[in-house]
């Protein structure tokens, strides 16, 4: 087990959220640091899936004659990617957190340790972990729903710009054979 997965599953049992917090800050600015594209690179890069999230991280290519349209829509994107970082991070380390505390109640119930006598973890069946998920699903429908809405809303605008940008473009590519051909 790493150092960063040690400390990770000390925060979980001592569920000091503000220190967690800070871990999960210092973990992803040294995820998000590692991952650089090639500094003449002229495309988006997709970096590794992230630690929390599991989504993987988009570096935004700004080109030096960026239009204020281009430069809406890569806002767009960026808000975007950022909002649903937040979001699964949030959801994915809420998760972990009540899945373990369901698995240590389970145990407990059972007259069980966290941990057998020859040091592996102790694990339920998929039928008792089926119940956690059904709960989790239904104790979060809610706020699925809202991401879920939110999360169309904002895939609308982006191809919505998207096709802004690119009629953009063949109006400009048109101007300037326009031009060409009255010279």
């Amino acid at each position: 087990m790493s150092q960063s997965s040690k400390e990770l599953s000390r925060l979980f049992k001592t569920k000091n959220s503000k220190e967690m917090l800070g871990f999960l800050l210092r973990a992803c600015e040294e995820e998000v640091s590692r991952f650089c594209p090639p500094g003449k690179s002229c495309h988006d890069w997709i970096g590794p899936p992230d630690k929390y999230s599991n989504l993987r991280p988009v570096h935004f290519y700004i080109p030096e004659n960026e239009s204020p349209l281009e430069q809406k829509l890569r806002e767009l994107r960026q808000e975007a990617q950022e909002w649903n970082q937040q979001f699964w991070e949030n959801q994915n380390l809420t998760f972990l957190k009540e899945k373990e505390k369901f698995i240590d109640s389970r145990l407990k119930a059972k007259g069980l340790e966290l941990r057998a006598e020859s040091g592996q973890k102790a694990t339920l069946n998929a039928e008792e972990m089926a119940d956690f998920y059904k709960e989790f699903l239904s104790k979060n429908f809610q706020k699925h729903m809202y991401y879920n809405r939110d999360w169309y809303k904002r895939s609308f605008a982006i191809p919505f710009f998207m096709g802004k940008v690119a009629l953009e473009k063949i109006w400009n590519k048109l101007r300037l054979k326009r031009k060409k051909t009255s010279n």
